[in-house]
């Protein structure tokens, strides 16, 4: 009686080698594609809104053609995420003829994934010269006495909110929010005849 002969394995060829890698490769490829549709449709952050919603001088004169006035402005900030932003270097510019006349430093907070947060920022602005806007002859409606027509300035509003949000609870993206408005203020009583962001 023979002995049995014991099963020989054959070496994998380098076909089968190949086959392997091109499937793995393909699975990979399939992994990184939907990792980046899962990226850019759920944890891609996204910019902030800021909407301006009143804007008004609680305290105005002009002496010897100077203007000095308390300037608020009320806006709601919007976080998209699904992130905490959280805001750090945010300011309130105020401009008028090109020229900055008042500045703010907005201070640090949080802002909650997917919440909406109400902010008031006032401050007094220095005195300075007065330049009337291209329509000095502006309307103004009273409630009480009609229509009364006077002088207008314009002045310019600049917020900015910046900061990061957290993607996946590990890497952290820059985001950053900002507003430019143009105010048109009656010169006579300091009330604002509208603005435009």
């Amino acid at each position: 009686m023979g002995k049995p002969h014991p099963h020989i394995h054959k070496p994998p060829t380098g076909r089968t080698n190949l086959a392997s890698c091109i499937v793995a490769t393909i699975f990979l490829i399939f992994l990184i594609i939907i990792a980046s549709i899962l990226y850019f449709t759920i944890f891609k952050p996204k910019d902030p809104k800021i909407t301006v919603n009143a804007v008004t001088l609680p305290s105005f004169s002009v002496i010897n053609s100077s203007v000095n006035f308390t300037f608020s402005q009320y806006v709601t900030v919007t976080n998209p995420n699904r992130a905490v932003f959280t805001h750090y270097d945010s300011s309130l510019q105020l401009l008028h003829a090109g020229n900055q006349v008042g500045f703010m430093f907005i201070p640090a907070g949080k802002i909650a994934a997917g919440r909406t947060q109400f902010m008031a920022a006032t401050f007094s602005v220095r005195s300075f010269p007065l330049s009337l806007s291209g329509q000095p002859q502006s309307v103004v409606t009273d409630g009480i006495n009609g229509f009364r027509v006077g002088p207008s300035m314009e002045v310019e509003s600049r917020i900015q909110l910046a900061g990061r949000v957290r993607v996946l609870h590990f890497f952290t993206h820059h985001v950053e929010a900002k507003s430019d408005c143009r105010v048109a203020v009656a010169v006579g009583d300091g009330s604002v005849l509208g603005f435009h962001c």
